[in-house]
């Protein structure tokens, strides 16, 4: 049962993934992603025999994130999909692992809007304009894909997951 606990969390990896490429690419992340992620948790915290007191304070730390992120949207700080998005991974990253994930996305999220104020500088514009479609867009969007700096904080703190944690001990 262990080996489908593994494969679930390289599936979180994998969505958390192609979450931040498809929010920087589009400035959209699938409901599916964030439902996946919910799902894989839950079936990941059974097939690794977790137990439910860990398996509840996931759920909880998920539902206070999805609680902060509906305000965070509310607030236009963030988007709808970023908001879900949060909720997921604070799902798998649970007490105490939300710390580090919320230092290290917001870390990410620094640099991210640094990387974006260069990139949308005007020197830029002339060299964007021979690249992708949807560098373009990225550059002359108002907004951030705050799910790729999301994505970078989960697969960095990840190891830190209980359920991960739970697998390795």
């Amino acid at each position: 049962m262990d080996l489908i606990a593994y494969a679930l969390v390289i599936a979180f990896a994998l969505l958390v993934i192609v979450a931040a490429l498809k929010d920087v690419t589009s400035f959209t992340i699938p409901n599916w992603i964030s439902a996946a992620l919910i799902v894989a948790f839950f079936a990941g915290a059974a097939a690794a025999k977790m137990p439910p007191a860990g398996i509840g304070m996931a759920a909880a730390v998920g539902v206070c994130a999805l609680v902060a992120g509906m305000a965070l949207f509310a607030f236009n700080i963030i988007g709808g999909g970023d908001a879900k998005l949060l909720a997921a991974v604070a799902l798998w990253m649970s007490w105490p692992a939300i710390l580090p994930f919320l230092l290290a996305t917001a870390l990410a999220g620094g640099v991210l809007a640094l990387v974006l104020i260069q990139l949308r500088s005007d020197m830029m514009k002339t060299y964007l304009a021979r690249g992708p479609a949807w560098v373009g867009r990225l550059a002359a969007a108002a907004d951030a894909p705050y799910g790729l700096a999301i994505a970078i904080g989960a697969l960095v703190t990840l190891p830190q997951s209980p359920l991960v944690l739970h697998l390795a001990g």
